[in-house]
């Protein structure tokens, strides 16, 4: 009989039951003896995986919280029904995808794509423009839909901070405390509801944040591990691709990696071949697909956006030339010669290409400004002309390296010159001021030569000796000075129309100093002769390459101070938020939380203050962290507060603008840490029963404090009625600067107040042609007609009211232009009283003037007569007597100033009987034109008051009258200032330019 074998049978796994504040989701940690030393087992436990995972319990209350979470944050969602702060470019950027138009952005495309895909579900088509904050919705724009998206995804980053609370070590209990009180903050809420990419990216971070949470106590090379690996770098790549914090976050998750793979490395348990598989495979997946993630999402955007349009000024033309509908001149003449007309463009920054028109400088020389101009126009052309000498008529001279030549702009006729003169606005003493110069029939002068300097290294080689448009780079030197043309960043006042400043330099970074030519056009080059280059056709790296070049230099340009913007420093304990919307005496404004904000910096500091101590506990040879939770809670916190710095200290050193939604990525992970300091207070501090209950009020306090911050200042998150006295009495600290004034004094205002932030189809440009034109009466109405109200109605009612007083309206307008033009009669004839008084004066002046010149006459021909007689006897005399002379000098000044001095009484006796005569006559008119006055302004009050319909009528009835319409305009002349400054835009360079006043003419006998 076979003996039968014993088989060992493992023993159960033992879970905990589970209640909300009972299951220990903690484990002790494992050390195992090995040949050498003792090692911390680094496998997780399957009772800790069960413990860490969700119950079947905790999904009833957790729904319970989300459908709160959605009432938070979708309460109102529709309102205000306009543009929101950052609305107007994210709002914009989608209506771009929509109709695939290509736009340069600082930041990378997914959320902005997400955006243009709701809107595009919607229905919307893209013509809004999101120009201006405050500018209404019209009904075509889905903005509810596409305000919808994030607030959905703020609801999953409250769901996904209780998951990770829950993965990291926190009972449920705990946990739906932390998510109870994030679900509340006031910042998070209101960055929810708009159309922002913060809410994206913040689903996107706490995507990645749990996953990698979950990952971390997964048997290794489980599927469950290489899945949750995988969402990590899954979440990675969607916070990358939609904002670069992203990075932030893929460094947090590789310092975690590497911080968790050092005590795999001490756990003499796992092989090397397994540590070189958990480094290959956290490395491979965690960089590989978050950056095929972020390639594809670009590739994506790339194949989407394919029309060129006015937002690629800050492209380079060889990436235009790859967009439909694009301007870029094509099949340029490949050789560039004396005579050719050329466009000439600056190879290292976005100001474009050189340009100068008809306006100058206000200050040095004060000639002709030479600019860049980003856009193609007729002022960007250059005539090139050899430096000594007329252009070859029936010869093409080929422009090679080396020649001296001149520019000519050819719509100006002046000349690129240079001089030692300081530039405009630039002050270093190496830049010399950059002009045009010339005029009709001038040569040119030496300070017109520049000489022209391939530069070999970056010019393609058959491009190297003769210049070819695109192909050669080249510098142009000032032959008489040996200073560079050169450009920078630096724009121009309102005078140079913010175009980007040109000078030539001797020092300076010398790429600045690179430019070449792309249109060219030379007539005298042979048609059997001619060849044409272009450029070349961009691929998807080279479109991603310059495209993430523009990115960083645009975004490390936003330097321009921002009226909202506020430093990190101030960030921890919200010093200042941001003023996202005010209407209608309503104001949406960023605040934060304050209780949370403050705990989660109390929690970060004293965490910090507790590993200080832990340091030297430890050095000094004293146990440190033995308990099963403060192990834990020293792991997690540490690696959150490595989040939280990796997320915040990186502001410190960018020089852009900055702002408080900055910090948020930071401060979630600081919610976190705050949570994982709920847990240690209830499982190791507050151990006996009397001291958990104290944490429990503890928590029931800090739980009323932030429902408190939430519902006092819940009018800033919806843009609901607040007061004035309330909202001074809520600014606790002097900083926050949400504009209390913006309110009204009392509730009872709102219900008597009418909302006018609507949109209004009358005046947008959406409205066809063939729609019929709404009468004054219907534009009056749904102007002032409330959200609900029937509009209909409202116009037939106003219709009906019309047409009963237009009667009663036109006879007390007939009654008062009677009036008028007996008050218009009465100011004729005063005026023309008065004008006849100034007539008189003028002739009497005019009488007196011919006698007093006749008298300075005779005294000067008296002088004259005198003069020669005193020389004779000083000739006579001037030998031995030399007082004569001086007599002589004093007689004659004597006589001239005699003369100069009735010369000067017959003039102010002139000057002043004129002004006397006109200003008796200006003061006679006034005084007629104010009597008209009352009677004019009460008959214009009571025409205004009714119907535009009745009032066209009469005034039709008063202008048929020619004597009426005659004396009202002159009446109107009398009244009217002097005409304002016309301001018209130049055609050249689509700028405001305000023309000089031209002289009043004046006839020669008024001078």
């Amino acid at each position: 009989m076979a003996k039968k074998t014993s088989q060992r049978v493992p023993p159960p796994i033992v879970v905990d039951k589970f209640t909300l504040s009972g299951v220990d989701p903690v484990e002790a940690p494992k050390f195992a003896e090995g040949e050498v030393r003792d090692y911390l087992v680094t496998t997780p436990s399957s009772k800790l995986v069960r413990n860490r995972s969700i119950d079947t319990q905790e999904y009833a209350i957790l729904f319970g919280l989300l459908i709160v979470a959605c009432v938070v944050r979708l309460y109102a969602l529709g309102f205000p029904n306009s543009v929101v702060f950052d609305e107007v470019h994210f709002g914009k950027f989608a209506a771009k995808y929509i109709k695939k138009e290509f736009f340069m952005d600082v930041h990378p495309p997914l959320a902005k794509m997400l955006y243009g895909w709701v809107g595009q579900l919607g229905g919307y088509d893209g013509e809004f423009p999101f120009k201006t904050i405050g500018d209404p919705f019209p009904p075509e724009v889905p903005y509810y839909l596409m305000r919808l998206f994030p607030a959905v995804l703020g609801v999953g980053t409250v769901l996904f901070c209780y998951l990770t609370l829950r993965n990291s070590g926190v009972r449920p209990l705990v946990a739906l405390f932390t998510l109870s009180v994030f679900l509340i903050e006031n910042s998070s809420v209101t960055l929810s509801r708009y159309i922002l990419l913060d809410s994206p990216l913040m689903f996107f971070i706490a995507f990645s944040i749990w996953a990698y949470k979950k990952f971390e106590f997964q048997k290794p090379f489980t599927s469950a591990w290489f899945t949750y690996l995988v969402l990590t770098g899954v979440g990675l790549g969607l916070s990358f691709s939609s904002k670069w914090v992203g990075l932030f976050t893929i460094a947090w998750v590789g310092a975690s990696c590497v911080y968790q793979v050092w005590f795999i490395i001490g756990d003499l348990s796992v092989t090397f071949p397994q540590v070189v598989a958990h480094l290959f495979y956290r490395g491979f997946i965690l960089l590989g697909v978050p950056l095929t993630m972020y390639l594809g999402f670009f590739a994506i955007h790339f194949n989407i956006l394919t029309k060129d349009n006015e937002s690629t000024a800050l492209l380079t033309s060889a990436f235009k030339a790859s967009l439909e509908n694009n301007n870029i001149p094509k099949n340029m003449l490949a050789l560039v010669g004396l005579g050719s007309v050329v466009t000439i463009k600056h190879l290292e920054t976005f100001g474009g290409y050189l340009h100068s028109h008809n306006h100058f400088y206000p200050t040095g020389s004060k000639q002709q400004q030479i600019t860049l101009y980003p856009h193609i126009d007729h002022n960007n052309k250059w005539v090139i002309e050899p430096y000594n000498l007329t252009i070859p008529e029936d010869e093409f001279v080929p422009l090679t390296n080396g020649m001296k030549i001149r520019l000519k702009h050819a719509s100006s006729g002046r000349r690129l010159h240079s001089h030692d003169e300081k530039p405009p606005v630039s002050e270093r003493d190496w830049q010399k001021e950059a002009s045009c110069y010339g005029y009709d029939g001038f040569p040119g002068d030496a300070n017109d030569d520049f000489v022209v300097e391939i530069v070999q290294k970056r010019s393609q080689p058959e491009a190297r000796h003769f210049v070819r448009p695109i192909q050669t780079i080249f510098r142009l030197k000032h032959a008489m000075t040996g200073t560079y043309l050169f450009s920078s960043e630096v724009k121009l006042p309102d005078w140079g129309f913010k175009q980007q400043e040109v000078t030539t330099a001797s020092q300076g970074a010398r790429p600045l100093t690179y430019w070449y030519i792309e249109e060219n056009t030379n007539e005298r080059i042979p048609a059997a002769s001619r060849t044409y280059v272009d450029y070349p056709k961009f691929g998807f790296w080279e479109k991603f390459l310059e495209s993430h070049k523009r990115m960083w230099i645009i975004n490390n340009g936003l330097t321009g101070h921002h009226n909202w913007q506020s430093s990190p420093q101030s960030w921890p304990l919200f010093e200042r938020g941001i003023n996202y919307w005010v209407h209608d005496h309503r104001q949406v404004y960023l605040f934060g939380n304050i209780p949370l904000y403050y705990a989660v910096t109390a929690a970060l500091v004293t965490f910090v203050v507790h590993v200080m101590i832990s340091v030297l506990r430890w050095q000094t040879g004293r146990s440190v962290a033995t308990n099963k939770n403060v192990f834990n809670f020293n792991s997690q916190v540490f690696g959150y507060t490595l989040g939280w710095i990796l997320h915040f200290f990186p502001f410190f050193i960018m020089g852009r603008q900055l702002f408080i939604h900055h910090y948020l990525p930071a401060f979630y992970f600081g919610v976190l840490v705050v949570g994982h300091f709920f847990e240690l207070i209830v499982d190791y501090i507050c151990v006996s029963p009397r001291l958990r209950q104290m944490s429990y009020v503890f928590f029931g306090l800090f739980f009323a404090a932030s429902v408190f911050f939430y519902y006092n200042y819940s009018s800033l998150i919806y843009g609901t009625p607040w007061t004035k006295k309330v909202c001074n009495n809520s600014k606790l600290i002097s900083t926050w600067d949400f504009e209390c004034n913006a309110f009204f004094d009392t509730p009872g205002e709102y219900s008597n107040y009418t909302m006018t932030n609507i949109y209004m189809p009358t005046v947008t440009k959406t409205m066809t042609k063939d729609a019929p034109k709404p009468s004054a009466v219907e534009t009056v109405f749904v102007k002032q007609a409330a959200p609900g109200e029937d509009q209909e109605e409202l116009v037939q009612a106003a219709l009906q009211e019309a047409a009963e007083k237009k009667s009663a309206v036109q006879a007390a307008a007939g009654e008062k232009i009677e009036e008028v033009k007996e008050n218009v009669e009465e100011v004729k004839d005063e005026v023309k009283a008065k004008v006849e008084e100034v007539k008189e004066k003028v002739e009497e002046v005019k009488e007196a003037v011919p006698e007093v010149v006749e008298e300075v006459k005779e005294n000067v021909e008296k002088v004259e007569e005198a003069v020669p007689e005193v020389v004779q006897e000083v000739k006579g005399k001037i030998e031995g007597v030399p007082e004569a002379v001086e007599q002589v000098v004093e007689a004659v000044p004597e006589a001239v100033e005699h003369a100069k001095k009735a010369v000067h009484e017959a003039i102010e006796n002139v000057k002043e009987a004129v002004p006397e005569a006109i200003k008796q006559a200006k003061e006679s008119v006034h005084e007629a034109v104010e009597q008209a006055k009352p009677v004019k302004e009460e008959a214009a009050e009571e025409v205004l008051e009714v119907v535009p319909e009745a009032a066209e009528e009469v005034l039709e009835e008063a202008q048929a009258t020619p004597e009426i319409s005659q004396a009202i305009d002159e009446h109107q002349e009398l009244e009217s200032p002097p005409p304002a400054e016309t301001v018209y835009f130049d055609e050249e360079d689509d700028v405001p330019v305000v023309p000089p006043l031209a002289e009043s003419p004046v006839d020669e006998e008024t001078k």
